[in-house]
């Protein structure tokens, strides 16, 4: 039986990520953390390109996602974490996934709330939704105290490793890859060229919208509650507005619609981001130059080297 290429690169992507996990003792602790980063980025951005990039809508509340699957993950791994136990026979690396699935999950239902009333709306007016909910989710969690409420909730295991975020980056850029480049994923570049063109061949566009946003907020909950069990401890005010715009941004210049575009993206700036901590306060300013010089010179996106979307 012969395997489509994808499929033994997703294999084979798995399987070096499990053997560089099995010899991560031995990596300097502060570069794990930088790699660990830039993949959890990976996760973030190629979902968010499913739906800015290949559906061509707006959303500027990723980062509202990417909470909901954090703190539903991080709930099931602490304060629940003794009732859930006994129902996996004892064993915290079964409940780890079990935490991850249930995140993504409840991402992809609040990705059915937001998108079935708002998308059918367009442009600006889709993004301000989008943004709303965004705040939203971060207002309710600093006033929910099961969830530590403003002061944020402690002592999440340190179940990441580099086989969980890079396997599941792995998986993300693969499930994204196929659904789009498949028969029924071309609706999703039709709705992107021409909405209206769309619909008059009988797409039901707000189907293929509302499909994006479920897919891409389950894996934005994937990458909330590998976020949370990396780092140990969230707080509502590390998913805000300036989240979401720096996932956007690594989507703009990846190159919207490109596969590899947007994974070199996130690592590049998961990267820059670092030697700019030694300027303190002022590392920000210089982000947003650096931002604005390449927007300027690139305007395209950094990795664009051909036309046409779903490829490069």
């Amino acid at each position: 039986m012969r395997f489509p290429k994808s499929q033994l690169w997703l294999a084979l992507a798995l399987v070096v990520a499990g053997v560089v996990s099995a010899f991560s003792g031995r990596i300097n602790d502060y570069f794990l953390d930088v790699a660990l980063g830039a993949g959890i980025n990976i996760v973030l951005a190629v979902s968010l390109n499913l739906i800015n990039g290949f559906t061509g809508q707006f959303s500027l509340g990723h980062a509202g996602f990417m909470a909901v699957g954090a703190y539903t993950s991080a709930l099931m791994t602490t304060t629940f974490a003794s009732r859930l136990l006994p129902l996996v026979g004892g064993q915290a690396w079964i409940l780890f996934p079990c935490a991850l699935l249930a995140g993504g999950l409840l991402a992809a239902v609040a990705g059915i709330a937001v998108g079935a009333p708002s998308l059918r709306l367009k442009g600006d007016y889709l993004a301000i939704v989008t943004l709303g909910f965004g705040e939203i989710i971060k207002v309710v969690l600093q006033n929910i105290d099961v969830v530590g409420a403003a002061r944020g909730l402690y002592g999440v295991p340190a179940h990441a490793n580099v086989f969980w975020v890079f396997g599941l980056a792995a998986v993300t850029v693969y499930v994204v890859w196929a659904l789009v480049n498949s028969t029924y994923g071309r609706g999703f570049l039709a709705v992107a060229d021409d909405e209206i063109a769309a619909e008059a061949m009988g797409l039901d566009t707000t189907r293929y919208k509302v499909t994006a946003f479920v897919v891409g907020s389950f894996f934005a909950g994937l990458a909330g509650g590998l976020y949370a069990h990396l780092k140990g401890y969230i707080n509502p005010t590390g998913f805000d507005f300036n989240k979401s715009i720096e996932i956007v941004v690594i989507v703009i210049l990846g190159g919207m619609g490109r596969h590899v575009g947007v994974v070199a993206a996130a690592i590049l700036l998961s990267v820059v981001m670092e030697p700019l901590r030694r300027f303190g306060d002022y590392r920000m300013i210089l982000y947003a130059l650096l931002l604005i010089v390449l927007m300027l010179t690139r305007p395209q996106g950094l990795f664009v080297w051909r036309s046409g979307r779903g490829t490069a």
